[in-house]
């Protein structure tokens, strides 16, 4: 699989280009900033773009999403609780565990609500891109319009039961390294920690 971590605008987001290798099928995840950059990546390895799956509705994850699709005329996917952001654009909406196909490579959307209602992360082979659900050593936001702090507790015990080998890439640069791991983040991360919704709605 190629895969690909970019820093791109100027709030520490991530995009992430995944792709087979063998078919050159990709997916370009989120597309906040510098989408002709993005573009520009993929040609370096021959990349088709096949999707543009986003993590959440939030400008700086999908303002771009419209001139990717002209670049690219890839199908924009995104949690069906978050789609009435996207009216303008012919989109596909997801479900909690749907799977798409890059090639031999499964994509699976697991939905984690509480940053937005329709927050999710995608899984694809050991790596899950998480957007702003969970950060390396932190997690995204419950006090903007759609938040909802216990849906983010139940979907940070939804991680936590995951594979603890299963490789963290975040929506933004904020921790002390760029990735992580889902055990790294039960070891070091004070919200992953929180036994109870209590402990975790006193820090948060």
């Amino acid at each position: 699989m190629i895969f690909k971590q970019i820093e791109v605008g100027n709030m520490q987001n991530f995009c992430y280009i995944a792709a087979d290798e063998e078919s050159k099928e990709a997916a370009i995840i989120d597309a906040g900033f510098d989408p002709e950059l993005l573009v520009e990546e993929a040609k370096k390895f021959g990349l088709k773009i096949k999707y543009i799956l986003l993590t959440h509705n939030h400008y700086d994850h999908m303002q771009s999403t419209e001139i990717l699709v002209q670049l690219t005329n890839a199908i924009v996917c995104i949690h069906k609780n978050d789609a009435q952001a996207l009216h303008n654009l012919k989109i596909k909406t997801l479900e909690d565990n749907e799977e798409l196909n890059i090639g031999k490579i499964k994509i699976k959307l697991l939905h984690t609500p509480g940053h937005t209602p329709g927050s999710s992360c995608y899984l694809i082979n050991n790596k899950l891109i998480t957007g702003d659900t969970l950060f390396v050593e932190a997690v995204g936001r419950v006090d903007l319009p759609g938040s909802d702090i216990k849906q983010m507790f139940n979907s940070l015990q939804k991680l936590k039961n995951l594979d603890e080998n299963i490789e963290v890439y975040p929506g933004h640069d904020y921790g002390s390294i760029p990735h992580s791991t889902i055990s790294h983040e039960k070891q070091n991360n004070p919200y992953l920690k929180c036994r109870t919704f209590e402990e975790f709605s006193e820090i948060r």
